[in-house]
């Protein structure tokens, strides 16, 4: 309802929008999962198992701006990872026991769904500083299984409240060398997404983006245990619509 009423009216003939997608290539970092954290076995799907075929990184991201100064962003970013390896113990997962010896197969998903408005506070020469809040949905699940077909699986559904921060420096030729994420620690957990890279202008209306992002975090709570580091060599378009 808010985005609506913001991007309803006038701010629609002073606004104006912007398509940023990316891809890369992706290096898995610790993948460390304990399911449920009560009972369950720590195991390593970096350590103990390897990955079984591509990681394509997707992210879109929609935005709007208005008056200059005021973003709106909406984002798209599916993340899945299969692994493969025979189980190096005894892995109590969710209701189930897989024995050591067993091969598994192993299924990872971080899929994420944010809503961002950011102010830029400060504007100044070839500088801008914003600040800003995102709202993130997460949508995650764990599965492991053997060649038998014995499965289980832990689905994670839930709303995380973020910190949004972005850092720009224009240079002569109009290449922007920027930093832009989203980011919160404390409590049971954290997580952390942050790009830091360049827009180089192939026409008034197309940039090329690349750069690295970074991708971490987890929460050890009740039901879960798991920190996950992942990170990309980003190529990607901006389009200003």
């Amino acid at each position: 309802m808010l985005a609506c009423t913001l991007l309803s009216g006038p701010l629609m003939a002073q606004g104006q929008w912007t398509i940023d997608a990316e891809t890369g290539i992706p290096f898995t970092g610790y993948n460390d999962v304990r399911i449920p954290n009560e009972g369950g076995t720590l195991f390593s799907f970096k350590r103990d198992f390897s990955v079984d075929g591509s990681i394509v990184p997707i992210r879109l991201r929609v935005g709007y701006t208005w008056n200059d100064r005021n973003h709106l962003f909406g984002l798209i970013a599916p993340l899945f990872i299969n692994y493969e390896g025979v189980a190096p113990r005894d892995i109590a997962f969710q209701q189930t026991v897989f024995d050591q010896g067993e091969q598994l197969a192993g299924f990872y998903q971080f899929n994420s769904y944010r809503l961002t408005y950011r102010r830029d506070v400060y504007v100044e020469g070839p500088w801008r500083l914003g600040l800003g809040f995102t709202a993130k949905v997460r949508d995650a699940s764990v599965r492991l299984d053997n060649e038998m077909g014995k499965a289980d699986r832990k689905d994670d559904l839930g709303f995380v409240p973020l910190l949004h921060l972005y850092g720009e420096y224009t240079l002569a030729n109009q290449m922007k060398v920027y930093l832009d994420g989203d980011g919160l620690a404390g409590g049971p957990g954290r997580a952390f997404d942050f790009f830091l890279g360049s827009r180089v202008p192939l026409t008034s209306k197309t940039d090329v983006k690349f750069g690295y992002r970074i991708l971490e975090g987890g929460a050890n709570v009740d039901e879960v245990y798991n920190f996950t580091l992942v990170h990309f060599a980003v190529l990607g378009l901006f389009l200003t619509l």
